[in-house]
């Protein structure tokens, strides 16, 4: 047992506040400790003065790090091939942060159409009453994007997939269409969560890759569909530091909890997207065989939006190509909004909600029609209906759409 101090204090309740006993120090389990704080004691001032929380050397206010966030931050640098991580408290955080940091009066964002809906409403929100003007390019012509860039552009938004409509992007030219215009690229890798691909070495050698990676841990690196969580990566020191800055003035911060929940999936993250791809591939191959689709949409799907460049990017060195657990279908025109909202209601192991990456699988309607300027050409008509597969069995999940097609979509 530790020594006690030679003085103790006379009342029971300053002894339990300042009670000298400090347990052994070494410990190692399977599970990380959990280290809650907003202060951090200092031995004295000296050192108080001289502690750094900029480079993770040390420890100064519990907003700034602690030996829990510092761990996630490192081991999804090793997940993503970053050097520097933050962490804020959701996806659409971590792309504010971004926006906050980088961009200022005059300035002008690009983004793909089918980007994430909540990203497009932040350049068109808060954003534009900055100041600061966007545009929208098409993500499935890298000329469309070149022709964008111009003398206030300061940002490039990437996305791969597109949102909802799963469009895959080629990535490579996009990137070095920014590089040629020493323009920054922050990719949304949410979907990829640094398995598909590495976004910041997407030919593999090290010569091409963007420069920031911004992703929503709410979905797979969590995986319980319970955690708000996102994080900012990126390689470049000086980036790094303009982005940790603006985190810090910004005051974001995450719960010591969550990041314990994510620290305790994280090690299962390729074994859950691996399942949960197979799962979404089974299921698209499914409804490529029923009449009342009219178009699947996934990118490891020949017939998809940009097929060609995931396996460019996601079949690199022979490898078979990652895809996530994530498709969307295309239902046929003959069916009415009310039909389609009926089917999704009749189905029982999918649950209607947000997100994806977590255990149990989602289905969600979509008004394509009122998400893009203009219907994309690409896409056949009808009603979308995007599916976010969970842990389920492929074959339960085949019998709960068959019921629920053959009770609310009739075939004519």
């Amino acid at each position: 047992m530790a020594d006690m101090k030679k003085i103790i204090p006379a009342h029971s309740v300053t002894q339990l506040i300042h009670h000298p006993y400090q347990p052994p120090g070494e410990f190692d389990s399977p599970q990380p400790g959990v280290f809650k704080a907003s202060t951090v004691y200092f031995p004295n001032v000296a050192a108080m003065r001289q502690r750094e929380w900029k480079n993770k050397s040390g420890y100064t206010y519990g907003l700034h790090g602690t030996p829990t966030s510092y761990l996630l931050e490192e081991r999804l640098c090793a997940l993503e091939g970053g050097l520097q991580c933050v962490l804020v408290p959701s996806g659409l955080a971590a792309l504010s942060t971004v926006a906050l940091a980088l961009l200022r009066l005059g300035d002008e964002v690009l983004l793909p159409d089918n980007a994430y809906g909540p990203n497009k409403a932040l350049a068109e929100g808060e954003l534009k009453s900055f100041g600061i003007t966007h545009q929208f390019y098409d993500p499935l012509n890298a000329a469309d994007l070149a022709d964008r860039i111009n003398d206030r552009t300061r940002l490039v938004w990437l996305e791969a997939p597109g949102s909802v409509s799963m469009e895959f992007p080629d990535l490579l030219a996009l990137t070095r269409i920014c590089k040629n215009h020493n323009m920054l690229c922050a990719l949304d890798n949410t979907w990829g969560a640094g398995l598909a691909f590495k976004p910041f070495d997407l030919l593999g050698d090290g010569t091409l890759g963007v420069d920031i990676s911004a992703h929503a841990l709410t979905k797979y690196p969590s995986g319980g569909g319970d955690v708000l969580m996102g994080s900012v990566m990126t390689r470049d020191p000086e980036l790094h530091l303009k982005i940790k800055l603006c985190h810090m003035r910004l005051g974001l911060g995450v719960a010591a909890n969550d990041v314990e929940a994510v620290l305790r999936s994280l090690p299962s993250i390729g074994i859950r997207y691996k399942a949960q791809d197979e799962t979404g591939r089974a299921l698209a191959a499914w409804f490529q065989l029923q009449p009342q689709c009219a178009q699947v949409l996934h990118p490891a799907f020949s017939e998809s939006p940009g097929h060609g460049h995931w396996q460019t990017l996601c079949e690199i060195s022979g490898k078979t190509g990652l895809a996530a657990g994530l498709f969307s279908v295309m239902l046929s025109p003959q069916y009415a909004q009310s039909q389609v909202d009926a089917f999704c209601d009749h189905l029982k192991l999918f649950k209607i909600g947000y997100s994806w990456g977590g255990p149990v699988s989602l289905v969600v309607p979509y008004d394509i029609g009122a998400m893009r300027q203009g219907w994309p050409t690409h896409l056949k008509s009808g009603t979308l209906v995007r599916f976010s597969t969970g842990l389920e069995t492929a074959a339960d999940l085949i019998d709960d759409l068959q019921q629920s097609l053959l009770a609310n979509l009739p075939l004519s």
